[in-house]
């Protein structure tokens, strides 16, 4: 990373600033002057500025309110993204540990610790999600065994992992999947000659959406909720 980039991060300091005090010697790198702000910096390295260690803060993990319209990726040139609705530094660490589309709303988790978003998200750890579902159509006890044994999707040649399916009412119902195939759950009910109206995620493994957060509102994991991820 570069020096200055690394000392406004971590520091407080604009862009600008950062690189006036580098320019003014202000800036060790491992007991070492540095005066080039465009010079890059291991990312263990030891910086201080006028004394003062300069470290990153640590590993950064949110849960999000997914609103209807916002997209989960970093960028993009025609739809607002969730990263727009956080008011922190270094947005572009960020990454959505469990994306949603578009039109889905509910829990979104977001962090810069890549090997706790493989943990959520590897199919190989098989984390349920569990989702709201609105139907077109009444949904009948008849689904409930299916979805259990497992719903082939078009275009795939080997069922689902099981899932556990709960009526709420004829056009209601609760679905828990433990893996996360590309519009996994409106394929599912398309499978069986139904259709998703509105779709909102409840929880991922034991963290569940904090009721208190009104939609485009978030915040920071509680250490227990970070450490559930290890525990289920």
């Amino acid at each position: 990373m570069r020096l200055d980039k690394y000392l406004s991060n971590f520091s407080g300091l604009s862009r600008k600033e950062a690189r006036q005090v580098i320019k003014a010697g202000d800036v060790l790198v491992n007991g070492v002057m540095l005066t080039d702000p465009t010079c890059s910096i291991a990312d263990d390295a030891q910086v201080k500025w006028s004394g003062l260690q300069i470290a990153p803060a640590g590993p950064r993990y949110f849960m999000l309110n997914k609103p209807v319209g916002y997209v989960c990726a970093n960028s993009d040139s025609h739809n607002p993204t969730v990263f727009e609705l956080l008011d922190e530094d270094a947005l572009e660490d960020l990454q959505v540990a469990g994306r949603l589309d578009i039109d889905t709303t509910g829990l979104v988790l977001i962090t810069d610790d890549g090997q706790w978003n493989h943990r959520v998200t590897s199919p190989k750890t098989q984390k349920s999600k569990c989702y709201d579902v609105q139907l077109a159509e009444p949904v009948t006890a008849d689904a409930v065994p299916l979805f259990a044994e497992g719903i082939l999707l078009r275009s795939e040649k080997k069922r689902t992992r099981p899932a556990q399916l709960d009526i709420v009412a004829p056009t209601q119902v609760k679905l828990t999947i433990h893996e996360g195939k590309y519009h996994q759950v409106k394929r599912m009910f398309a499978a069986i000659g139904n259709q998703v109206v509105a779709l909102h995620r409840e929880s991922i493994a034991d963290i569940v959406l904090d009721a208190n957060l009104a939609p485009g509102e978030y915040r920071p994991l509680t250490a227990a909720e970070i450490a559930s991820i290890d525990n289920v």
